[in-house]
């Protein structure tokens, strides 16, 4: 028996390590990843990885927090500097723990929420019951979806302003208006229908998973500025830090976002990671405007390449995208799964993506329309519009032209030579995946 946990001890540090020269010679565009800085990588393997915690930073159940309370405090000023918001909650440990501390906060288990539906770019967190949706499931909530404009890839707010009223006149208005979604090309109409909402009593909170970091960046939208009264987000998506959560708000918001985060969704909040979260703050106070610029510059010339390619790419009419994202519909060669799996053959990393128009036609998450790719992470490792181009030339060899997609990874390999060090972050001195043994 020892000698079998050994050869499995032996091969998950194996895996690991393989998995490290996988990436380190594949093109990642996976919209809801990053590579995070050496910096965050020395927070996240700290000692306060170990340690306990609870409630808020002066306020613990428990002892040993000298430290970790100096720590978190910092973590704190750095984001309310970052979005500019009076009131910060570094602990939720994840965007999808976020979303419930507003659900708990500011709703009770039957209200109604609006919210975009999985197709029209919501994310599941936001979804119903019957989808096994967080909202609906968790805690709860009555699901109502917002109209959508599939030409223009976002929230309709006329026809949105018609359900309110139409909600209210059967008195099942929605506590909760909840914008932002996963898939998240264009800004969301957030200051059009802010006050007519709020004139309806309804809380808005917008989900910055996606988007946090063009939003640090100074890009995209400012929700806080156009009429939200929360904001939460995961932080390693466009923000580049650790996996983790975040929720904003003001002053008036706080006590019932404190007590939802702690003791309602949270013991522990995984300490490490809210040190790196702090880390993760302060590089993008210091690098965000550049790297969000470089972003949605990078999105753009992807989406154009694409096209010219030959791809259906979404969005066409304002430009294809304003964010790091570029949805595609590829059922002109097959369907997202099938795809996403061919083009993982080749180390080009994207997802399968469901798009305006699959439920009704029968398509599933395994098979639906479209993939979806994002460029926050190979913009970290510094690629510019030559890159951008030769990639949308690799996916079109391999799903227009159908060649064998492992005679492209030499290509690949090639392509990723030069870029293979994390760039707008303070130091930089390991690879961004290399491999640290500390055994």
């Amino acid at each position: 028996m020892a000698g079998s946990q050994k050869e499995s001890y032996k091969k998950i540090f194996a895996k690991i390590k393989e998995h490290h020269t996988w990436f380190a010679n594949s093109i990642p565009l996976i919209a809801s990843e990053n590579i995070p800085s050496p910096a965050v990588r020395e927070a996240i393997v700290s000692d306060f990885g170990n340690r306990y915690a609870e409630g808020w930073p002066g306020e613990r159940v428990y002892a040993g927090c000298t430290y970790i309370d100096d720590v978190e405090f910092e973590c704190i000023k750095l984001a309310k500097r970052l979005y500019k918001a009076k009131f910060a909650d570094v602990r939720p440990i994840s965007g999808v723990v976020a979303n419930l501390v507003i659900y708990s906060a500011f709703s009770n288990p039957g209200d109604v929420m609006l919210a975009p539906s999985i197709p029209a770019g919501g994310h599941i967190s936001h979804g119903k019951k019957e989808h096994s949706g967080t909202a609906g499931l968790v805690h709860g909530l009555d699901i109502e979806f917002y109209p959508f404009d599939a030409q223009e890839m976002t929230i309709d707010v006329d026809k949105t302003k018609k359900k309110v009223a139409e909600l209210k006149k059967s008195g099942r208005l929605a506590k909760i208006a909840m914008f932002g979604g996963s898939l998240f090309l264009f800004p969301h109409p957030v200051k059009e229908l802010s006050d007519f909402l709020k004139g309806y009593g309804v809380h808005i909170n917008y989900d910055a998973a996606h988007v946090a970091g063009l939003i640090a960046g100074g890009r995209f939208q400012n929700p806080l500025r156009e009429g939200a009264d929360t904001m939460t987000m995961s932080t390693h998506k466009t923000l580049f830090g650790p996996q983790g959560g975040l929720v904003l708000g003001s002053e008036e918001h706080a006590e019932q976002i404190k007590k939802a985060t702690f003791p309602g969704l949270t013991s522990s909040h995984h300490i490490n990671n809210m040190a790196a979260k702090a880390v993760a703050f302060a590089e993008a106070l210091e690098f965000g405007k550049a790297y969000a610029d470089q972003v949605i510059k990078n999105a753009k010339t992807l989406a154009v390449a694409l096209s010219d390619a030959g791809f259906k790419v979404l969005g066409e009419r304002r430009g294809f995208t304003e964010s790091h994202q570029i949805a595609v519909n590829v059922l002109d060669y097959s369907d997202g799964g099938k795809v996403e799996a061919d083009l993982e053959k080749a180390n080009i990393i994207v997802n399968r993506q469901l798009i305006p128009g699959d439920i009704k036609a029968g398509r599933n998450y395994f098979h639906p329309g479209g993939i979806r790719l994002g460029v926050s992470e190979i913009t970290r490792l510094g690629m510019k519009k030559d890159q951008m181009c030769e990639i949308a030339g690799l996916i079109r060899q391999v799903v227009i032209e159908k060649k064998d997609p492992k005679k492209l990874l030499p290509r690949i390999k090639a392509l990723r030579k030069n870029y293979q060090k994390v760039r707008f972050c303070f130091d930089d001195k390991l690879g961004a995946y290399e491999y640290v043994r500390l055994r």
